[in-house]
């Protein structure tokens, strides 16, 4: 693994450590209105249709554009000023006041990364595994949804400390809600056959019982009399990923990786990246980090509540989930703007 390679010489140690202890950010967007884009979209849709999740992982609230990208960047800008770069990762999708000439930017596409046979693909599944083959992507980098906003100071420390992963790992059970809820259901089975839940908690037990994690620890005392892992409490915040964790799950379960990579669209036998997440938890590669960091809003009736926060920065990170029960989209696109540019009203460098 990257973090235990041995460098005999000193300068080259010190460029290695160097570069081991630089974060970068990567986020993926795409412009689903583009037309092109769109028919191929269509095309392979028809071609792909036995094993495909429910309408909703597909909708119309999956791809709409809020218009919310360049507070994105705005926010990086002001709050994490210290990032060494940002991967923007897209089909070829560019907006068009994007400073791609940015010295922190590196446009990345698809064909750039992710093998021939996988494309075109349009899993975020298959995209979110492969990000280990970034060329120049830092061992230590934090993944970001494009609805995943800073909205306050960050440092370094909120994200990796000694070069480990800050998260908040909690065992909570799988909600069977919903059909995509299925890469995480698959994504256990995967941790269970690789490792011994108790074991695994008495290995790092003051990581698993932070006092960081406050009322959550509630549940995973509650669930300790199990023998497996039941799940994981999902946050829906930015995950600090080590690179080589992806290599170390690649070379574990290969079949499972290129199984989910070669289907174009989320079908029920996935995993996905939080695979990867868990099993940063379950190999005690992570740092306990509050839970308070951020907060996730999903749906109509969450809006005003997190404009309200978004301007009073009540917390470090925001994350907005579009939902299908948003109505009058175009008015509500307004006012979350709104609340965005009272705290990001200035242009960053990252446009032009």
């Amino acid at each position: 693994m990257f973090h235990q390679r041995v460098v005999f010489q000193s300068e080259d140690r010190i460029y290695w450590l160097n570069m081991k202890n630089k974060i970068d950010f990567v986020i993926t967007w795409v412009d689903g209105s583009d037309e092109n884009w769109l028919k191929s979209k269509r095309k392979y849709e028809q071609e792909n249709s036995e094993k495909r999740l429910a309408k909703w992982n597909d909708g119309a609230s999956r791809y709409r554009d809020w218009e919310l990208l360049k507070y994105w960047f705005r926010g990086v800008e002001k709050f994490a000023p210290w990032v060494n770069r940002v991967f923007f990762v897209t089909e070829g999708h560019i907006p068009r006041w994007l400073n791609i000439n940015h010295p922190k930017i590196k446009v990345v596409k698809h064909s750039d990364f992710i093998p021939q046979e996988y494309l075109p693909t349009f899993s975020s599944h298959t995209i979110e595994l492969n990000f280990h083959r970034i060329e120049e992507l830092s061992e230590n980098f934090v993944y970001f949804n494009d609805d995943m906003y800073l909205v306050s100071n960050v440092n370094e420390e909120d994200f990796f400390v000694n070069n480990l992963p800050c998260d908040c790992a909690v065992i909570n059970p799988v909600q069977m809600k919903q059909n995509g809820i299925r890469a995480e259901i698959n994504n256990m089975y995967v941790i269970n056959e690789f490792f011994d839940k108790n074991s695994v908690v008495k290995a790092n037990f003051s990581k698993w019982f932070s006092p960081k994690y406050g009322k959550l620890l509630i549940r995973t005392l509650l669930m300790m009399p199990y023998s497996d892992f039941v799940g994981f409490m999902i946050t829906h915040m930015p995950v600090s990923y080590l690179k080589s964790t992806f290599k170390e799950v690649w070379s574990k379960v290969p079949d499972i990786m290129e199984d989910t990579c070669m289907h174009r669209f989320r079908t029920t036998t996935d995993v996905n990246q939080w695979l990867m997440q868990f099993w940063q938890y379950a190999t005690g590669n992570f740092i306990p980090r509050t839970p308070k960091i951020g907060a996730m809003y999903e749906g109509e009736d969450t809006i005003r509540g997190m404009c309200r926060d978004i301007t009073g920065q009540k917390y470090k990170i925001i994350c907005f989930n579009d939902a299908i029960d948003i109505v009058d989209f175009e008015e509500k696109k307004k006012t979350v703007q709104s609340a965005f540019d009272s705290i990001l009203q200035a242009q960053s460098e990252f446009e032009i």
